[in-house]
């Protein structure tokens, strides 16, 4: 139960349950590029594997075993972007569907050497967060650049790596990591986000400003007056 494409369904239930505490069956085959009829008969094998707990029309979860081999890939994965951006200079657009092809055949031993040589990394190239060797997952409070009011200000902390299109555009932009932008408004009837990097303004549209997550900038303290002053 060690497959490619068992690491796979793994790594993208873990992935969705994120932003849901059950995985359905529509859910688990869009994210995949595979029919319904396939993502139910491996949710099947994954829980007679004990990989995963399936309810009839209610998805599919992780069970603890079926979430550690999750992470597992996904630290291969993550830590492989990196070191594909950083070694051999690849774009950050082209590093997701490399490390696709290798995660599954690295060994536990050249992970260990790949994160020793970067330092023992605790985000890849794009925001997200590596899992650390016993399972642990770093959680940041960020929110999506769309939820900014007009004036906040924030810093860049992870972009989606799904769309190399996408990636590439944030790249002209100047919205990478660490990037500081400001959002200057909103404009009506659906139409762009209007917002402020590195004194340039820019616009982008709702789908791709919600796949742009950011910490918020916190607001300056105001300063009280000297009630003593004479």
């Amino acid at each position: 139960m060690t497959s490619p494409a068992v690491q796979n369904y793994l790594k993208a239930i873990y992935t969705l349950q994120e932003n849901q505490a059950s995985v359905t069956t529509s859910a688990l085959a869009a994210s995949l590029g595979v029919s319904a009829a396939s993502a139910t008969n491996m949710m099947k094998k994954l829980a007679r594997a004990k990989l995963a707990r399936r309810a009839p029309y209610r998805g599919v979860q992780l069970t603890p075993r079926g979430e550690k081999m999750a992470l597992e890939v996904i630290r291969h994965h993550r830590l492989v972007e990196l070191f594909l951006t950083r070694a051999l200079a690849i774009p950050w657009e082209s590093v997701h569907a490399e490390a696709e092809k290798i995660e599954h055949v690295i060994s536990e031993d050249l992970e260990d050497r790949i994160a020793a040589f970067l330092g023992n990394p605790t985000r890849d190239p794009h925001g997200d967060p590596i899992p650390t060797k016993d399972g642990r997952v770093e959680r940041l409070a960020l929110v999506s650049l769309l939820e900014l009011s007009p004036g906040q200000s924030a810093t860049v902390r992870r972009v989606s790596d799904h769309n190399p299109a996408h990636l590439r555009l944030l790249t002209r932009l100047g919205l990478t990591l660490d990037a500081r932008v400001t959002v200057l408004r909103r404009e009506p009837t659906g139409g762009p986000l209007r917002v402020r990097v590195a004194n340039t303004e820019r616009a982008l549209d709702e789908k791709l400003a919600r796949e742009i997550w950011v910490a918020p900038t916190p607001p300056r303290p105001t300063r009280r007056a000297n009630k003593n002053k004479v």
